[in-house]
């Protein structure tokens, strides 16, 4: 079997040239052989366009990716603020962050509040009985006792049964939703509560709807100042108040009626839990004051207009004697038997 010829040079042409010999003629012959070269197209192949169609592809779920996020609504990413914060809680003493969660430098969320809770917010849609509900009141120690026990079940089904005292008072139920050191009612610094707060809340709102007492809703912070300060920076002042509507708020989408809200206060720093150590997670709370009906009428006398009076007689004068009188009168009376 013969052996293979060896490729040729694809650059050489190599002429070979045969002479026969024989008797009569002589024959020459010529021999051209062209070797075919590669082409630079053999050496790549299709790979670069396997490849640019992979990288099309990842930079298209790149944009996609990106306009997903873009395209999120914002209570979305409220939800995702709420659950990444955790707690709500930030490590640290150095100060307060501020925490924007609304446009126009505003830091009081915007609630959208139901119009069928019975409340200030608009007219009710549905078509309700003008029969008024009957509702419970709240008024002897052993009725606020039991109105206790319901919300402490409820702060332990949510999982905040840490976070949540009752002090049975003269004037009514003392409902303290305070932070520890593990979980927070709202994202620190900001009156944007936690989710599970928020969810505590909705949950209370159709007991508070059935009673007919009325309630106060008190913010309170710790002692630990904003960053910024300054006559017209965010201060604790602005910060309890915004928490004490953000909870009326969530008590509101709840279902609970206007008309239970008597009055809203935010304290500051100024009435802490722990007096000792005025930046503890205690201090920062939101109370709910249930009245009796009895210190209902004395709050609402006290910021109302004054009650109509009349004189006893002519001669008779309200004003404060001076002292120099008194004693001229005890002398007096002294010398009487």
């Amino acid at each position: 079997m013969p052996a293979p010829s060896a490729r040729p040079d694809p650059d050489l042409e190599q002429s070979v040239q045969a002479t026969k010999k024989g008797p009569e003629k002589h024959h020459e012959a010529t021999i051209v052989k062209r070797g075919g070269g590669k082409h630079h197209e053999d050496e790549h192949g299709g790979a670069w366009k396997v490849a640019f169609a992979d990288f099309c592809m990842a930079l298209m779920a790149l944009f996609l990716v990106l306009w997903l996020i873009a395209a999120r609504d914002a209570q979305q990413a409220k939800a995702i603020i709420r659950d990444n914060t955790a707690s709500g809680l930030i490590d640290g003493t150095g100060g307060k962050p501020e925490v924007k969660s609304s446009p126009a430098g505003s830091l009081i969320e915007r609630f959208q509040l139901p119009r069928s809770n019975g409340g200030s917010q608009g007219p009710s849609t549905g078509n309700k009985s003008n029969t008024p509900a009957m509702r419970t009141k709240y008024e002897s120690p052993s009725e606020l006792a039991a109105l206790a026990h319901q919300l402490e079940q409820m702060s332990v089904d949510a999982g905040l049964a840490s976070n949540l005292a009752t002090v049975i008072t003269p004037d009514g139920l003392r409902v303290m939703l305070h932070d520890t050191d593990r979980q927070g009612m709202f994202v620190r610094g900001s009156p944007l509560p936690t989710a599970r707060f928020a969810k505590l809340l909705r949950a209370m709102a159709p007991l508070f709807e059935k009673m007919e007492n009325q309630m106060l809703i008190v913010g309170h912070t710790d002692s630990v100042q904003y960053t910024n300060a300054g006559p017209a920076s965010y201060s604790n002042w602005s910060l309890s108040v915004n928490r004490a509507l953000a909870a009326r708020s969530e008590l509101l989408i709840g279902g609970m009626r206007g008309e239970t809200i008597l009055q809203q206060v935010g304290m500051a720093d100024r009435a802490p839990i722990d007096a000792a150590h005025p930046d503890a997670a205690a201090n920062r709370r939101i109370e709910l004051l249930i009245l009796t009906s009895r210190q209902a009428a004395a709050v609402k006398t006290m910021f109302g207009a004054p009650p109509a009076t009349d004189s006893l007689t002519e001669d008779a004068s309200t004003s404060r004697t001076d002292d120099a009188e008194l004693k001229d009168l005890r002398s007096q009376m002294v010398k009487k038997p």
